[in-house]
């Protein structure tokens, strides 16, 4: 459809029509027989009689293709214009496939290894009909208490989000929304979701707008300009106006400042919501707050759908707002094309055939083991020689459940476990006990409780407890070496999970306590949503394997990594704390006037524990052995037409070959404001054969030194650096450089 023809469709259509393109509701109401039982669902306090129900303009988390089409065509039915729906979907760590949670991707550092995860993604759900996708996620993180760091692709770094942000966008959307396996992406959340205060997930943002701009919109502006169809506000207030009625942030800063055409879309509920946070007087206010801010549907919330209507007829300028809000998205919709088939590409054929097929299967499980983190390895335990004995302990090795919280699509019975994968390549060399639940039914029920489950109560708990520690110290004994794989519940982790506890369950902290006493090797896979809190159990363990949730293919990733099939590669993009109270912990933070440095009382430090991370940015082991030397800048000075070339030499010191991530930092010595300690600039993921010898070549140029100044201009100041390259954040070497801005 051309541009003259949509709006053609735009003066065809009646202010309820318009109005009802820019409401989202749950698909499951064109899925009843009864519609009425329906509306007293989900939909009651929506208060959307029939009529309104057939002008919505998308619906959410409707996918299948036969499903998918018996509403689309329960809704071009009684559609006066046929207008086809819009199918959104929350497909944050694959469909049918489960990839590795987000924050896992993350810590492959591969962008490649990225775009293959999301493009088999977006090809499983845009077959079973999601014409959009709530992803990427590319919230800055720095607060492990706060559970949505799971879906932060990021972490606590601007580059990795910029770099990972555009490497999504352009997979999921390709050249054109037409091509078979691409859907709109929808980016979330705008803006600086990730900096809510105590980690605790909806609560206040208050930041300045220098630090807004030099830390947490970058992500954003990548994603804008890789072509992302679509954006989300986010639930926080941003220094006193809720993100979604905030003009500043939508009007001057996304649309104005970055030169965004798409659609903008609230979170859940997120306009009546701004009643609550006391911004908006009523549901009068709200609906006239949210539609002059820019927000082009309302996610979930019957405000745009009963009270729009009545504020364009007093006013104007707000329906000529609601004509560009329903304008842009009758545009995606051409653009999907869903005008000349409603289905779009949407294939039931295909369905059969490409998703979860064996090809896919094994590049999945190739690319799960890009995302572990080797974080301890004494004495170099691992990888496993299969002539020992192993006892497998722990809840998570005959668990099928290791997908993460927002897996909800996914075919879990493909899952496998990781006794299943051990005793198909060892057969009875290794032998099982559970040893402990991952939470006891009284953590259980909390959670359960705050979801509206039923509560669950178990007889002699801690008995049955002792009971289960008791067989594992069993199985232990006549083994060689335990292998314990521990974690997470994958409901404390992902949206409305945050913790102030952020160490493993009390119960597998005391299965580790019993079963150190044996005085056997012992190896932990980890499995978690977040960065936990390690330092009382570390000092226990001779290695620890970071799996994250591993998703699908997740129990034989492990399986061969353990055995040493494969070498691990991965590393962090969020720093482990040491213990809660550093939280929020980050390694590229401000020095202070005192910094510390010592043990001595008047510095800027902690009483009882240390000052730094336990585990820092960019850190992670492999069973290879790299030694870094000789670093070397060709010049000492630039201007800001020159660039210097740092060199490093690497040596792999190993009979392994395997990857190495090599880092580049920066640090602006003396600056206008106050600058961090060092900012990540560059990175590569290089391959080295065993014992192999490579020299790896970085380029500073002038807009790696920019940054934003106290008024507001993004600046180079001559003046004095330092570069340092490493394995990681703290593991570097460094030499010292000036920059002239002449």
């Amino acid at each position: 459809m051309k541009h003259k023809e949509i709006l053609e469709l735009l003066n065809k259509m009646t202010i309820e029509e318009k109005i009802g393109q820019m409401v989202q509701i749950t698909g499951d109401v064109f899925l009843s027989e009864d519609t009425n039982s329906v509306l007293t669902g989900p939909l009651k306090n929506l208060h959307l009689s029939k009529e309104k129900i057939y002008h919505v303009g998308s619906v959410l988390n409707i996918i299948g293709a036969e499903k998918v089409k018996k509403v689309q065509d329960e809704y071009l039915s009684k559609s006066r214009l046929k207008i086809p729906l819009l199918f959104m979907d929350d497909i944050i760590n694959g469909y049918k496939i489960a990839f590795p949670i987000p924050i896992a991707q993350g810590c492959s550092w591969n962008t490649k290894a990225i775009k293959e995860m999301t493009e088999i993604s977006s090809m499983e759900s845009s077959i079973a009909g999601a014409n959009v996708n709530f992803s990427p996620m590319v919230d800055l993180s720095r607060d492990a208490r706060w559970g949505r760091v799971m879906e932060s692709i990021g972490g606590e770094d601007p580059l990795l989000g910029e770099i990972y942000a555009r490497t999504m966008v352009k997979a999921y959307q390709g050249k054109n929304l037409f091509e078979v396996g691409k859907m709109a992406s929808c980016v979330k959340h705008i803006a600086a979701y990730g900096a809510v205060e105590a980690g605790r997930d909806y609560n206040t943002v208050d930041m300045s707008e220098r630090e807004f701009r030099q830390y947490y919109l970058p992500a954003y502006k990548a994603a804008i300009e890789a072509g992302a169809e679509m954006l989300m506000t986010s639930f926080n207030i941003l220094n006193g106006i809720p993100s979604t009625v905030n003009k500043w942030l939508i009007q001057e800063v996304i649309r104005k400042e970055l030169g965004f055409k798409g659609i903008v879309i609230s979170d859940y509920g997120a306009v009546e919501e701004t009643i609550t946070h006391g911004y908006s007087a009523n549901e009068t206010e709200a609906a006239k707050n949210a539609i002059t801010a820019g927000i082009d549907i309302d996610m979930m919330s019957g405000i745009y759908a009963n009270h729009l209507k009545d504020l364009c007829l007093q006013n104007q300028e707000i329906e000529n707002k609601v004509n560009e809000s329903v304008l842009r998205i009758l545009t995606l919709k051409n653009k999907l094309g869903l005008f000349e088939n409603p289905y779009g590409n949407t294939n039931e054929e295909k369905e059969k055939t490409y998703i979860m097929n064996p090809i896919n299967l094994e590049k999945a499980k190739k690319l799960t083991q890009e995302t572990f983190v080797l974080l301890k390895n004494k004495n170099h335990v691992l990888p496993l020689q299969k002539s020992k004995k192993i006892a497998l302990i722990g809840p998570y090795i005959d668990n099928i459940g290791i997908t993460g919280s927002w897996s909800m699509f996914s075919d879990r019975t493909k899952n496998g476990t990781i006794l299943d994968i051990f005793k198909e390549k060892m057969g009875n060399q290794v032998i099982y006990a559970k040893g402990c639940e991952i939470l006891r039914q009284e953590e259980i029920n909390k959670i359960l409780s705050a979801d509206g489950s039923p509560i669950v109560h178990v007889e002699n708990e801690r008995q049955k407890e002792q009971d289960m520690i008791a067989s594992a110290m069993q199985t232990a004994k006549k083994a060689d070496v335990i292998l314990l794989a521990l974690g997470e519940h994958y409901k404390q982790s992902g949206e409305a999970c945050s913790r102030s506890n952020i160490a493993l369950p009390e119960n597998q902290i005391q299965l580790i306590n019993e079963l150190y006493t044996l005085s056997k090797p012992m190896i932990l896979i980890l499995f978690n949503g977040r960065p936990i809190e390690l330092n009382t159990i570390e000092p226990k363990l001779d290695a620890i394997l970071e799996v994250w949730f591993p998703g699908t293919t997740g129990a034989k990733a492990i399986t061969e990594m353990i055995l040493g099939e494969e070498n691990p590669s991965g590393k962090l993009t969020m720093s482990f704390p040491q213990n809660v109270g550093q939280c929020p912990v980050y390694y590229n933070h401000y020095n202070t006037g005192r910094p510390h440095h010592d043990n001595l009382r008047y510095l800027s430090r902690y009483q009882d524990i240390p000052t730094e991370s336990f585990y820092p940015f960019g850190y992670g082991l492999s069973y290879c052995d790299f030694k870094y030397t000789e670093l070397y800048l060709n010049n000492h000075k630039m201007n800001k037409n020159e660039t210097i070339t740092v060199t490093i030499k690497i040596e792999n010191q190993s009979d392994y070959a395997g990857y190495e991530v090599i880092q580049l930092y920066i640090q602006d010595l003396y600056g206008s404001v106050v600058r961090p300690v060092k900012e990540l600039k560059a990175f590569k993921k290089e391959y080295f054969k065993p014992h192999e010898i490579k020299y790896i070549h970085f380029n500073i140029d002038m807009h790696m030194l920019k940054f934003w100044n106290e008024k507001l201009e993004l600046v180079a100041e001559s003046g004095e650096f330092k570069a340092f390259v490493g394995g990681d954040s703290v593991n570097v070497l460094e030499d010292r450089f000036e920059f002239v801005d002449n």
